[in-house]
Formats: C-alpha cells, structure tokens, sequence
C-alpha cells in the first residue's frame, strides 16, 4: 500500500490526466469546466478506495467493511471509468465520474505492488515488488510521468515528447 501521501500525489497526476482526457473528447463543456470539475474528482478519488471503507455515519469512524476488499475492486473501477467516458460530451456529470475513476484507478495501481495487492477481477493479486510504504517516489514520479506525456500527447500534440526522444537518441 502507497502511503497516504503518495495517494494524495498520484491523485493530482490523475487530475491532469483527466482533465486532459475530457478536454480532448469534447466533454468540458463552456469554458472548460467539465475539465476543472474531473480534475477535482480525480484529486478526490485518488484517495476515495481508502476513506470509502470508512462508516463515516457513526461516532466511531470505524470501517465498514474490509480493507482493500469492495472498495478497491478494479472491475468497479474500470467500469465507471468506461460507462463515463462513454458518456462524455452526452450528459453533464459524465466529467465527474471520469474524474473520480481515473483517481480511484490510479489510487489501486499505487496499491498493487504490495503484497497484499489489489483484486481486480475474483481474488487479489499483487505484484510483490516492495512492502507498504517502500519506494513511494518511485510510483509517484511513475503517475507523473504518464500525466506529462499525457498532457503533452492532448495539449501538445506530443511535441515535446518527441524533442526528449531526439534528445535522447543522440
């Protein structure tokens, strides 16, 4: 499991990259607000698996369920982020819910590498490469990374991707 702060960072990189998605579909609608309204989904569902399990209508604030069992199910999260998708440009909240899938998404792929894992279809799985809280910069600068080449693919027509790979060649 990434830390609470690496949650919080991954959910920013998530926010770019939704906001870059809708931008492109044609779902932000006046003004680009569809695009500011699923980046601020996507900075709340980044964290959304982990405060979901909370009963946050009792006293205690206890959970409710499991950790990492309903909440952090990939199925759930991928469909929403599909049906939303689908649905951008058609109906008005479609931006929102792309939002929070692509945070609550990105909020399971931060999990996965521990050994606990993620159950994405029937049972978890893990990729068993480090135990919680290990390695935190290294799935951070990972959900950074595709957040820039995603804004530079959206906004920039890849143009700067393309001078790195120059770059880099020589």
């Amino acid at each position: 499991m990434a830390s609470h702060k690496a949650h919080h960072a991954t959910g920013w990189a998530a926010g770019i990259i939704a906001a870059a998605v809708v931008s492109k579909v044609g779902g932000a609608g006046p003004h680009l607000i569809g695009s500011a309204l699923s980046f601020c989904a996507a900075v709340l569902g980044g964290t959304a698996p982990d405060w979901l399990e909370v009963a946050w209508w009792t006293r205690a604030r206890r959970l409710w369920i499991t950790h990492r069992t309903l909440t952090h199910w990939g199925v759930a999260w991928i469909v929403l982020l599909v049906c939303s998708y689908r649905l951008l440009g058609a109906h008005p909240l479609a931006a929102l819910s792309f939002g929070f899938a692509c945070g609550g998404l990105m909020h399971l792929l931060a999990d996965w590498p521990n050994p606990l894992g993620v159950p994405w279809i029937a049972s978890r799985h893990s990729l068993n490469w480090w135990n919680s809280g290990h390695c935190d910069v290294l799935i951070v600068g990972a959900a950074w990374v595709a957040a820039l080449l995603m804004v530079d693919h959206v906004w920039f027509h890849g143009i700067y991707g393309l001078r790195l790979l120059h770059t880099v060649r020589l």
